[in-house]
């Protein structure tokens, strides 16, 4: 049978030297890159919680590490050092005298910190130091996306992991910092197994149920948080001289039978995988008074208008997961003739109906242009 230390032996030597706390570091990083970028694990609830652990303690308390690798006394137990030596002074001896009083004087003159005293300090450091990674990273070529913060914190918490590691190795054996885990894990057993009366035994049942509690309300609240507004974006854009895409410099004018590139976008926030379709028209429209919109300037949306003329110039389908974007280049090609024509983007959840217009869409979006004649059919207009 293999055991635990057999299978220490596997991982390199330098993980098997680090102490616990910073192993713990290192794992909890590592798993957080995993859950983070394995497809099928980034949309669970895993996440969220390693992610949370990661922001918010993780280069906090390896910078600490780095900072202070030496051992520390809490202030109770220098008050107990201190109570102790106050007892010896009227003992019979004193040589037993002379060593609490060394004692004392030795626990508070080291000047590392306690377990407490990291913690809250990981927590106040975290806070301050993610965002100005991502200052940095906000002026480098990279901006401040997914991968390029979870690289440079990772980096970040993993470098001060190794320069913690190294000073505290650097130090005697007696002085390092060390997480007395087994010490907390007998301490806790002794106390929930083998209470000293019947009271304290209840209330450490109690106190071990709020815990439960109060853990899993949170872990509930960060996997299953509260739906938002349900909505979808819809959008055109164009694509500028620097070949990025702007909502501006719409297509005007045409040639029938020329075409233009526009950009159709969606997002999706409806909080579930949904189906859309999008249908596009070219329509001849006029005001309901019956003025021809050629005539006149063209109508907004807060006109009412009647289409006198339709054709339809392409549709599409699309299956987008909730959360996220989708983008496809459209060929706007007109082919019916004339001015302020109505180039009509209609967005559906589900397929289209049989007639669509712009009432019984979910979404819409529209263009003015004006397409004009080839140059061969005025010729023969003219003949």
């Amino acid at each position: 049978m293999v055991s635990r230390g057999d299978l220490r032996l596997l991982l390199p030597r330098q993980i098997r030297l680090l102490p616990a706390d910073l192993a713990t570091v290192v794992g909890l990083t590592l798993c957080t890159l995993v859950a983070v970028f394995v497809p099928w694990l980034n949309g669970t609830p895993l996440r969220i919680v390693v992610g949370l652990l990661f922001v918010l303690f993780l280069p906090g308390y390896a910078f600490i590490a780095a900072l202070f690798p030496e051992a520390g006394e809490s202030p109770v137990s220098v008050d107990k050092d201190e109570s102790a030596t106050d007892q010896g002074v009227g003992s019979d001896t004193e040589s037993d005298e002379t060593d609490t009083t060394n004692t004392s004087s030795e626990s508070r003159d080291r000047s590392g910190i306690d377990g407490i005293e990291r913690i809250a300090l990981a927590f106040g450091t975290s806070i301050a130091i993610v965002p100005l990674l991502g200052l940095g990273l906000n002026f480098t070529p990279w901006g401040i996306r997914l991968t390029p913060v979870m690289v440079t914190v990772a980096g970040f918490t993993l470098g001060a992991t190794a320069v913690a590691a190294r000073r505290r190795w650097a130090l005697p054996v007696d002085e390092r910092f060390s997480v007395p885990y087994r010490e907390w894990i007998d301490s806790g057993r002794s106390e929930l197994l083998e209470p000293e009366t019947r009271m304290d035994g209840a209330l450490n049942v109690l106190l071990v149920a709020s815990v439960l509690l109060a853990v899993g309300s949170v872990a509930y609240a960060v996997a299953v948080p509260p739906q938002g507004e349900q909505f979808s974006e819809f959008y055109l854009l164009t694509e500028d001289e620097d070949g990025e895409l702007v909502a501006d410099g719409y297509p005007t004018e045409f040639v029938r039978g020329e075409s233009a590139s526009v950009e159709i976008g969606i997002g999706n926030n409806e909080y579930e995988q949904t189906n859309y379709t999008v249908v596009v028209e070219l329509q001849d429209v006029e005001a309901v008074n019956g003025t021809n919109v050629t005539e006149g300037q063209p109508l907004n949306s807060t006109n009412e208008t009647q289409v006198v003329d339709r054709e339809q110039l392409g549709e599409l389908s699309t299956t987008v997961a909730h959360n996220e974007t989708w983008q496809q280049s459209h060929e706007l090609t007109p082919t019916m003739t004339g001015e302020n024509l109505r180039v009509q983007y209609l967005l559906y959840r589900g397929s289209a109906p049989a007639e669509p217009t712009r009432e019984n869409a979910y979404r819409s979006l529209h263009l003015w242009v004006d397409v004009f004649a080839t140059e061969s059919e005025l010729e023969a207009a003219q003949a």
